[in-house]
């Protein structure tokens, strides 16, 4: 054992969970996710903003880790995700990839290209994503719906992997007039799949549907065979599911969103509060249509 393993070791701050044996866990990656898929096995996703998080994650069984830009309210305090600059999102990207690769961990990375990071041009798209998957991110996530689907396919041509976004877009809330449920009448689900369905043949590698009619993200999760939809508000039938880490674990700021299931109060601490989540996902009990969607 070398020195600073030595150190680390005799440091209670150097100390993160196990993840499982590197033989039982094959790293995730696209082309696993896209088995899942297939088999109609349910994606778990959970935001992350620091490295022990990530690694209990990781080692609960959580497939994906998100580095949400809603690290500007659980974690700085803000009232939105618009104030949230690349330079956080690198820090807290960087973190979250280290505490992975502390324990072997083999969660697939996602990170949010934070509010204008890529709408001035597809140039300062490919920029700003460099910045995140030099951070440790195997795929970057952005907002949004028709005008996003050419700077899709122009990341996805030089390589890097995208997860959109669709419903309800913080980062534009302003413009959608608060945190409202999107695509509730015919035009608006019209307009929803049309750009869903560009978005996939841009090559979006996932699509993550944010208080979206269940009915309405059932319908899109079939007809996408290519891109799995990872719903949050957006029902059960969707090919994941995706919580803000700390809305599971019932210590967020402001008022639990309806789609949001408190594990925490389930379980007798937070790595048996994610591996409940993992399972609820698993088996379908979460989310329950009834209670958790629209």
């Amino acid at each position: 054992m070398s020195t600073i393993t030595a150190r680390e070791s005799a440091s209670p701050y150097g100390t993160l969970p196990p993840a499982s044996p590197p033989s039982l866990r094959k790293p995730l990656s696209l082309p696993r996710l896209a088995d899942m898929h297939a088999r109609g096995e349910k994606i778990t996703m959970l935001t992350a903003y620091d490295a022990t998080f990530a690694a209990m994650a990781d080692a609960a069984g959580v497939e994906c880790l998100l580095v949400g830009d809603s690290l500007g309210m659980v974690c700085q305090g803000l009232h939105s995700t618009v104030g949230v600059t690349l330079e956080s999102m690198r820090y807290h990207t960087e973190s979250v990839s280290r505490g992975l690769r502390r324990v072997q961990g083999t969660a697939w990375l996602v990170a949010d290209l934070p509010f204008g990071s890529y709408q001035e041009s597809r140039e300062q798209a490919l920029r700003s994503a460099t910045v995140l998957m030099q951070a440790g991110a195997h795929m970057v996530k952005l907002e949004g719906g028709g005008w996003t689907a050419d700077t899709v396919r122009f990341l996805v041509e030089r390589g890097l992997p995208v997860c959109a976004h669709l419903g309800l877009t913080p980062q534009t809330v302003h413009a959608l007039g608060g945190y409202r449920v999107q695509g509730k009448d015919i035009e608006a689900a019209a307009l929803l799949r049309r750009h869903a369905l560009e978005l996939q043949d841009a090559g979006a590698a996932m699509l993550v549907l944010e208080m979206v009619p269940a009915s309405l993200a059932a319908t899109l999760t079939q007809e996408l065979a290519r891109c799995p939809t990872i719903g949050i508000g957006a029902g059960h039938a969707t090919a994941g599911q995706v919580l803000v880490l700390h809305d599971m674990l019932g210590i967020n700021l402001g008022k639990m969103p309806k789609f949001v299931r408190n594990f925490m109060a389930e379980s007798g601490g937070i790595a048996q509060a994610m591996q409940a989540y993992v399972r609820a996902v698993k088996d379908g009990t979460f989310p329950d249509d009834a209670l958790h969607a629209w």
